[in-house]
């Protein structure tokens, strides 16, 4: 009887599964944005929503600047339309984000840049720029902690192996749907307890200091603007995650869209201007990834 009924579950899960292959497959797909079609319109639709300093909410932050002048590039007028980390790849391509979520009937934006991670599952949803920013994911705790920072190790995997080590009983606090999301990184495994947040990003951090959790997982960007903000009330402890990428994203479809931004990106980045705006927004970036950016640049010479 028992194996009676798990096949029968298995084959329910199956025949779900292959519905929504199909319906994945053939969705409509979403007409193709062209720099030509921005122009003539005369506006370039920003996706995004505050964030560190990428996207701060006040107008302005290192995507927010650097798709004004994208825009301006395009001879068209900035447009920035606030979207959710749960909808944002369905703002951007009209189609779900995940099986059974929500999409609108239209795409809402043209791109999307707020300091977006780059993920294998991300990149099934969306074609990404010329990687335009690291980052990495770090154990925060508040200065107060029990939780000592763990002394560098040989290697970035040495590291990590020695912060996942002291997670036993620890409660992290994370939020779904961003790098931060304790779930990508079986941290359960090690007997942490997982807390998922459900504000916004922006407040992981001050969470940490109302002693909301033990620890949270903040990646470098974010951690670098708490530093600043409330200095001397953090703890690093370490890495969670190998460095990582971020990236601007696009439709699937807007493939000419993608190969104009990633030509304006390595002239920003030529010219100086990419360096000023990150100085400008993450002064301490540069220093901290010093051989990325070298390399970013090294690689757009001719």
């Amino acid at each position: 009887m028992h194996n009676k009924f798990h096949s029968r579950g298995r084959l329910l899960i199956q025949c779900f599964l292959g519905f929504f292959l199909c319906a994945i497959t053939f969705a409509p797909a979403a007409r193709a944005v062209t720099p030509e079609e921005i122009s003539a319109r005369g506006e370039l639709r920003h996706l995004g929503l505050p964030y560190a300093n990428f996207v701060t909410g006040q107008q302005d932050g290192l995507d927010t600047d650097l798709m004004r002048l994208f825009a301006k590039h395009l001879g068209a007028k900035y447009v920035f339309v606030e979207t959710q980390w749960d909808t944002m790849f369905a703002d951007l391509t009209g189609r779900p984000q995940s099986p059974g979520g929500p999409a609108p009937a239209e795409p809402r934006g043209d791109i999307l840049a707020s300091g977006i991670t780059i993920f294998p599952w991300r990149e099934k949803l969306a074609r990404f720029s010329t990687p335009t920013f690291p980052t990495q994911v770090w154990l925060v705790t508040n200065a107060q902690s029990p939780l000592a920072p763990i002394t560098p190790g040989a290697s970035v995997e040495a590291d990590i192996k020695s912060v996942r080590a002291l997670l036993k009983g620890i409660s992290v606090l994370g939020k779904a749907h961003t790098c931060t999301d304790p779930t990508l990184y079986n941290l359960e495994d090690e007997g942490a307890r997982i807390v998922i947040s459900e504000m916004n990003l922006n407040m992981l951090a001050p969470a940490i200091l109302r002693d909301e959790a033990d620890a949270v997982l903040l990646d470098v960007p974010d951690a670098l603007v708490a530093l600043s903000k409330w200095p001397g009330q953090f703890k690093i402890i370490g890495p969670i995650s190998d460095e990582q990428r971020m990236g601007v994203a696009f439709a699937p479809e807007s493939k000419a869209l993608q190969e104009s931004f990633n030509a304006f990106f390595r002239r920003s980045l030529l010219d100086g201007t990419y360096e000023m705006l990150v100085k400008k927004y993450y002064p301490d970036a540069i220093a901290y990834f010093q051989t990325y950016f070298g390399q970013l640049l090294n690689d757009q010479l001719p």
